[in-house]
């Protein structure tokens, strides 16, 4: 194993060190384990707060911002963050308008982000839920009941933190929230295992010809294993696999986030993004957005992932307000 750290057991303690050392706009809380704006959000503001296993960078850390997250909890690499650090990241951020907990849909995220509402209510912080479940690859996974939660959290988050930042109450962001989640389907395909430090090797066994279709971003197993093929192949069976779950018709509009799982270079994700694209034109289907990029990782993946999020002029104007995040940013 190769890898940039100090050790296996300080990484995520120095990567959040490096985070706070390069965006001093963040407050960086190493011990607590907490991510949050340095500038409060307004008096009343609902506060978003959103986090799971570290290894997914940028996702949530990076997200971190006006017009997303106020706060976020990260964990262990591909570890849940624990309730009591949930409850820290709610306490400095509620300003009296309540805080929306954005969760992907893993056992571990569901269970502790659970807890620490029920800790928060019994402190008088207002807490709504958010459940990502957005990938289409299996109906269970190793990690979860039900789908798992991939790349649609960053347009939940992008969107509620948006509507969030107009002032919205926090029921109306947290409905924008779960509507955001249902018009999104995700699907990834992996051409490498991740390797966690603390292990050292491969998470699973890939041989060179061969990809796993529908894989999670922890590595859990997908549908199938099948021969590598081109790139214009491989975006079909995405793209076909996505719109088969999702229903949209001729004449939708959608959001497409072309992911990397972090060990895939941009140059072949905007080849990807081409064959997508040329996909969905087929299918009669436009993209009113595009993002492409390293957005929602697994450590040194090499693959991708398609997230389609039907778009209305509602979300598109939100995903068009202003965000100042390490990660995203757009004016």
């Amino acid at each position: 194993m190769k890898k940039l750290i100090n050790s296996p057991e300080t990484v995520v303690t120095d990567a959040l060190a490096g985070l706070a050392a390069a965006h001093p706009q963040l407050a960086v809380d190493t011990a607590a384990r907490v991510v949050r704006r340095a500038r409060p959000g307004a008096a009343g503001k609902a506060a978003l707060v959103s986090g799971g296993g570290s290894g997914h960078e940028p996702l949530h850390v990076g997200f971190v911002g006006p017009g997303m997250l106020d706060a976020a909890c990260p964990g262990e690499v591909f570890t849940s963050p624990v309730p009591d650090q949930v409850l820290a990241a709610a306490r400095a951020v509620d300003t009296g308008g309540g805080v929306l907990f954005v969760v992907k849909n893993y056992t571990g995220d569901v269970m502790n982000f659970a807890l620490a509402a029920e800790l928060a209510a019994e402190e008088g912080i207002e807490v709504a839920t958010v459940l990502v479940d957005d990938d289409v690859a299996v109906q269970d996974s190793t990690f979860t009941a039900g789908r798992r939660g991939t790349g649609a959290t960053l347009v939940v988050e992008k969107a509620a933190g948006a509507l969030a930042e107009e002032g919205a109450p926090l029921a109306e962001v947290a409905a924008l929230g779960r509507r955001v989640n249902a018009a999104s389907r995700s699907f990834a395909i992996a051409l490498t295992a991740a390797t966690v430090p603390a292990v050292g090797r491969p998470g699973f066994d890939l041989p060179e010809g061969e990809i796993e279709a529908g894989v999670g971003i922890h590595g859990e197993p997908g549908r199938r294993r099948e021969p590598l093929r081109p790139a214009r192949e491989l975006a079909a069976e995405v793209v076909d696999t996505v719109l088969a779950d999702h229903g949209l018709a001729p004449g939708d509009e959608v959001i497409a986030l072309v992911n990397g799982m972090g060990g895939t270079p941009l140059l072949e994700l905007y080849v990807v993004f081409g064959e997508v694209a040329a996909r969905l034109a087929d299918a009669e289907v436009r993209i009113a957005r595009s993002l492409v990029g390293n957005y929602v990782t697994s450590l040194d993946m090499a693959g991708f992932s398609l997230t389609l999020t039907r778009a209305d002029a509602e979300l598109l104007r939100l995903w068009d307000a202003p965000v100042d995040t390490p990660a995203l940013r757009w004016s």
